[in-house]
């Protein structure tokens, strides 16, 4: 291997910094003699924090800046989180790496409720999230949502303001921080299905740069990879993207593959649910297969298509 170093493009949250610096410590650690460096980014989505991402293109804004550096050889790999990441890749790149899962699950945290059983009638609920609304709104319809967008450290800082009764989110990203104990409620796989790839990191990189491949390679979890890539499938049969109501989560076990996948309307009236198993080597057409009991379902319908 004669590469010697190797730069990644990231966001500059602190989340987003964690985790390219993650990367960037796993990488050195596996190859002695590599030097990585960051190259920080602000995206299109970070210069609108307080606009519904729905309205200004969806959360491909907030990787659109990084694969671009991709593209023009500025950067030689970029991280993401996999719930962020569009379905569809731009010619030229790939995504041959996913970490392994951290906290796949969804998690609320309010200063006065402790679970959502607790949250009275009327209370404000922060989320830009449609698959979070969704499903929120099928368990407590009588919830107010307001929509919350921000870094993991201010959306912390808005619910400790009183600005909401609760917030909802993301798990992993709580406990990547070191925020885990603000979490005043975990959801389980029945209660919250969370988005296609939560809780795990992907790596992208240019796809004719085999040797960064190689280089990229001890970092690879075989069961996240073929999970996400189950959850992604269906995500991308119902047309998907990160803005609509769709939520997946997929398993192993015992060499099998086992698929959950849920549709629902933005007022939570409406929710459509499917799983379905299969080997460990068919997660793609198990995804599919997921997504078109769903469709059968009426989810075109649901979803708008």
């Amino acid at each position: 291997m004669t590469k010697q170093h190797l730069t990644i493009a990231t966001r500059e949250s602190p989340l987003a910094l964690w985790q390219a610096n993650w990367v960037k410590a796993a990488l050195e650690k596996a190859h002695p003699g590599l030097s990585v460096k960051l190259l920080g980014m602000t995206t299109q989505a970070d210069r609108m924090p307080y606009i519904s991402l729905s309205e200004v293109g969806g959360k491909g804004l907030f990787v659109k800046e990084l694969e671009e550096a991709l593209l023009d050889g500025r950067a030689d790999i970029a991280v993401h989180s996999m719930k962020d990441l569009p379905m569809v890749l731009p010619e030229g790149l790939c995504l041959p790496v996913m970490c392994e899962r951290e906290e796949p699950w969804d998690a609320l945290i309010s200063t006065q409720y402790a679970s959502l059983d607790e949250l009275p009638k009327g209370a404000v609920v922060g989320t830009s999230s449609l698959r979070r609304q969704s499903q929120l709104l099928a368990l407590c319809p009588d919830v107010q949502i307001k929509g919350l967008r921000g870094n993991v450290n201010t959306r912390l800082e808005r619910i400790a303001s009183g600005e909401f009764d609760a917030i909802i989110l993301a798990a992993a990203g709580l406990k990547r921080l070191g925020f885990l104990d603000r979490a005043t409620q975990i959801f389980h796989r029945d209660q919250f299905l969370p988005a296609p790839g939560q809780g795990v990191l992907g790596i992208e990189c240019r796809e004719a740069d085999k040797e960064i491949h190689a280089l990229l390679a001890p970092l690879n979890d075989v069961v996240s990879y073929t999970c996400v890539q189950a959850e992604r499938a269906l995500c991308q049969r119902l047309g998907g993207g990160c803005q609509l109501p769709i939520a997946a989560y997929a398993e192993i076990k015992q060499e099998k593959i086992f698929l959950k996948g849920l549709v629902g309307s933005l007022d939570g009236k409406t929710i459509l649910q499917a799983e379905a198993d299969a080997f460990e080597n068919q997660a793609e057409a198990l995804g599919i297969q997921v997504a078109e009991n769903l469709l059968h379902q009426g989810a075109a319908r649901v979803l708008k298509l």
